[in-house]
């Protein structure tokens, strides 16, 4: 332990390292190598050699020698000490850094360039990635904001909440490319129900960012670091910041302890974004490959209609049907919506409704999935309950609206329960009982996988779709499918009384 406090020691830079005029190296060292974890050895140890022979021609060589000597007590102060005098210089001004053009206030501090540094480095594949989806979004945001009369560099606030996608979802069930909480959405009209979540829509979540960042930019006296701030932890508690600090500096407010490290750091992350992604190849993201922007046509829809059909009259996949239209959390448009408006294709407008209009409303849907309600027992979880009903974690969490739960026993979740219509004689095997209850039987259907079947020919050959098997059976629609393994390709159920009381029934 000694050893490791003495390497930690020979990376902090002199007090003379904090001065405005001392080489970029020790400004670096001060701002990056002075927050590393007491509890993370062979981080310390890796960097030791390298911070030796960067540092062992400053000034600072005596007062590391005189360290040494220190012991241990006083070391732990020596580096509370530092960390303290970090925190209070993050304000502090570089070297002039020539800026790009924007119409959000740039600066370029020392903590700003930590995160400029950290998206080029250890962030890189995330920032890549952000930058790849960057362009598919970020012109119909501009267009959204700039109606707004809002900065259109605002549009980096959901890089840095989202990475531009619209199915982020935090531990917090913050959700969308804006990341709305629950609460927040339904205050600027955001429709989130078991059918439909509007915080996924990136044009109708970008409306109503702007409406809130528009009330914050006026709550906060036209400050749009303020204002950011108070979009990640809330306006309240900026409020209280203000009050509690006398001050309605951000930098300020960042240094004492009342926020929480997130949002101290959220304004400098934005900064950081902004200037990165405004010149990428400056900063050595020259062959980012980005996605072409979403280019849609709206058609009305009447009455619920599977997106199975939408995909067939465009002549396009199911799940390019989803991804124009990721608020849909189900496999069709809602039941209590009329006049629901659906994205499709551009230039597809004209033959779509032309098409549709031919199908009786009978045809336009049909029961894959009902929805019961089941009540957790002891031991299950999430994982189990999901199993077993054939679907996901994931949408499970969605459906119930759950965070990150430890518990669910006693808890009623909603669960989707698959059906699939007997019209006949099964192709291979009898179908065989899965579970039976007083009320209800439910019989899975199985088939041996072959050598060259995917998903997407078992699905045409045994008339559900893809996405469908790939829930029954837990696995992802991309992989590959092993030789040999037994896979439910069909599940029939037999219900006395009402299906969505089937499961709380049998549980």
């Amino acid at each position: 332990m000694n050893k490791i406090l003495l390497m930690l020691v020979m990376l902090l830079p002199a007090p003379s390292a904090f001065a405005v005029d001392q080489p970029f190296l020790q400004q670096e060292a001060m701002a990056h190598e002075a927050n590393l974890s007491l509890s993370d050895p062979a981080k310390l140890i890796g960097k030791t050699e390298q911070s030796r022979s960067r540092l062992a021609s400053s000034t600072s060589e005596g007062h590391l020698l005189q360290a040494l000597e220190l012991p241990p007590s006083e070391i732990f102060s020596l580096e509370e000490a530092l960390a303290k005098q970090v925190e209070t210089d993050f304000d502090l001004k570089l070297p002039e850094e020539e800026l790009p053009e924007s119409d959000i206030p740039l600066t370029f501090n020392s903590k700003v360039e930590y995160f400029t540094h950290y998206f080029q480095t250890s962030g890189r594949k995330a920032f890549s990635k952000w930058l790849s989806r960057s362009e598919r979004f970020i012109p119909m945001m501009r267009e959204v904001l700039k109606k707004e009369g809002l900065p259109e560099d605002l549009v980096y606030l959901a890089m840095i909440e989202s990475g531009f996608s619209p199915h982020a979802y935090s531990v917090a069930s913050a959700v969308g490319p804006w990341q709305f909480m629950s609460a927040t959405g339904k205050r600027y009209s955001l429709r989130i129900d078991s059918w439909i979540d509007e915080r996924r829509d990136p044009l109708k979540s970008t409306v109503a960012a702007a409406l809130y960042l528009k009330e914050l930019y006026a709550m906060f006296n036209n400050d749009w670091y303020l204002a950011a701030a108070g979009y990640n932890a809330g306006e309240n508690k900026i409020l209280r910041a203000i009050n509690m600090y006398n001050s309605r500096d951000f930098w300020q407010l960042s240094k004492g302890a009342y926020l929480k490290r997130e949002t101290k750091d959220y304004v400098p992350k934005l900064l950081a974004a902004a200037i990165i992604a405004k010149e990428p190849a400056k900063y050595g993201f020259a062959d980012v490959a980005y996605l072409p922007p979403v280019e849609f046509d709206t058609v009305t829809i009447p009455s619920r209609t599977d997106l199975e059909v939408v995909a067939k009259i465009c002549e396009i996949p199911y799940q390019a049907v989803r991804d124009l239209n990721p608020e849909l959390r189900r496999w069709c448009t809602p039941p209590d919506y009329p006049g629901y408006q659906l994205k499709i294709p551009r230039g597809k407008k004209a033959a779509f409704e032309a098409e549709y209009a031919k199908i009786p409303e009978d045809k336009r849907y049909t029961e894959k999935i009902q929805y019961a309600r089941y009540r957790a027992k002891k031991r299950d979880t999430l994982a189990s309950v999901a199993k077993r009903f054939g679907t996901t974690s994931q949408v499970l969490a969605e459906l119930n609206s759950l965070g990150k739960v430890k518990r669910l026993r006693g808890k009623v979740l909603i669960v989707p329960v698959q059906i699939a219509a007997l019209e006949g004689p099964s192709e291979k095997g009898a179908p065989r009982p899965s579970h039976a209850g007083s009320d209800s039987k439910s019989f899975n259907k199985y088939y041996t996988v072959k050598k060259g079947d995917t998903l997407a020919a078992l699905a045409k050959r045994f008339n559900v779709s893809a996405r469908i098997l790939s829930l029954w059976n837990n696995i992802k629609t991309r992989v590959a499918l092993r030789p040999g393994k037994r896979i439910i390709v069909a599940k029939y159920v037999e219900k006395k009384g009402v299906m969505t009381n089937a499961a709380e029934d049998n549980g």
